[in-house]
């Protein structure tokens, strides 16, 4: 997504309607930021036991789908939805179509109440994913819009990971869906986050600009993927986690060279280049877990990709998106700026769990700041989202 990625709506002042179904990002976001902000207090009170879901014979197993394959399936279907047409010059999927799609995606919430066991959660679970990979290579193809291939290749390999794990491999299926996470954090992550800072900078007329694409951006990304493709066959193999190891070294380079210094005073941006760094961090994370799994385990370093990568990056591009495709100024407001900080303290705290001697108090913790993040979100954007200008 690009600072182009606009199709603009003047900000509501009269004429109130209900717009909920006019845009991609709107129904998809706000769900996202509903389960974000509901699921990790319900996947609390199961796990110390206070509530039994009996249809749920695995809590972690649905702790893990549903921030994995429910939230970010969400968020990405939304960034998705509405990227497309700017990509394609198709028009959006808008009205009874996006409805269809995104009841499809509550039914695959639903479905995880069903005993696992049953042919019919399978199947309602399952629907979502491969609708909208259907969605993605068809609009893409319609087009031969060939640049963006690796999107399809990697949604498709999303939705694979959510089949398999319902086909019953709970190991291969979420590192299946990590780990093409991961690379389309790379990826777009890697497109936009120079691009909206060398905006930035030039708006502000400072001295500067992050570097243009090039030999270690493509190096960097290269190295992530063969980390990610390693720790899907091999998760506990040395040459694993020195391969975790060069890719959180080039990806802290690359990082390095987008000049986030320069986006301090703007959360909006900030929080972009602290989510990719959250990226290099869970790298650096997985490798001590394979070579030195004294000093971390490879939960932490799936809670810095997930809860801190994928947490914090989705949740400030949903927010930029929303604000910039109703025509509202790319600006972050105390509201905004504060729920970024309490998904990153979120995160940190969820990661030192496992070093603190009161545990279950900093997880506790860590899930009240990471999910009052984005109810805060969901607050400050419900309007956004669900109402416009006739």
């Amino acid at each position: 997504m690009s600072e182009k990625l606009k199709i603009a709506e003047p900000p509501f002042r009269h004429g109130q309607a209900f717009v909920l179904f006019s845009s991609g990002f709107r129904p998809f976001f706000l769900a996202a930021g509903i389960l974000a902000s509901l699921s990790v207090p319900l996947w609390l009170t199961m796990y110390y036991g206070l509530v039994v879901l009996p249809a749920l014979d695995n809590p972690v197993a649905w702790h893990v789908h549903e921030m994995l394959f429910g939230y970010l399936g969400a968020a990405l279907a939304g960034f998705l939805l509405t990227a497309l047409p700017n990509w394609t010059g198709r028009a959006p999927i808008v009205g009874a179509k996006l409805t269809g799609l995104f009841l499809l995606w509550l039914v695959g919430r639903l479905a995880m109440f069903i005993p696992a066991s049953s042919t019919t959660s399978i199947t309602l679970a399952i629907l979502f994913p491969v609708a909208l990979t259907a969605v993605v290579w068809r609009e893409v193809l319609a087009c031969k819009n060939y640049r963006n291939l690796p999107v399809c290749v990697l949604i498709s390999i999303f939705a694979l990971g959510q089949i398999v794990f319902w086909l019953g491999y709970e190991g291969t299926g979420p590192r299946l869906g990590f780990a093409a996470a991961a690379t389309l954090l790379m990826l777009i992550g890697g497109r936009i986050t120079p691009s909206f800072t060398r905006s930035w900078i030039d708006k502000l007329g400072k001295d500067g600009q992050p570097a243009p694409f090039g030999v270690v951006d493509k190096v960097s990304l290269l190295a992530g993927v063969l980390a990610m493709a390693c720790w899907i066959v091999a998760p506990q193999q040395a040459a694993t986690g020195v391969i975790f190891a060069i890719a959180a070294g080039l990806n802290t380079l690359r990082l390095g060279r987008w000049c986030g210094h320069s986006t301090v005073s703007e959360p909006l941006l900030l929080a972009l280049h602290v989510g990719y760094g959250w990226l290099c961090v869970s790298f650096a994370i997985f490798s001590l877990s394979i070579l030195a799994p004294r000093l971390a385990t490879e939960q932490q370093a799936l809670h810095a990709l997930g809860a801190g990568a994928i947490g914090q990056m989705t949740l400030v591009v949903m927010a930029r998106a929303s604000l910039g495709h109703t025509g509202r100024a790319l600006r972050s407001d105390v509201a905004t700026a504060l729920a970024f900080l309490l998904v990153f303290l979120g995160a940190v705290l969820r990661i030192s769990a496992g070093w603190f001697p009161q545990t279950p108090l900093v997880m506790q913790t860590s899930a009240v700041l990471w999910s009052g993040g984005f109810a805060i979100f969901v607050v400050r954007y419900f309007p956004i989202h669900c109402f416009g200008p006739r």
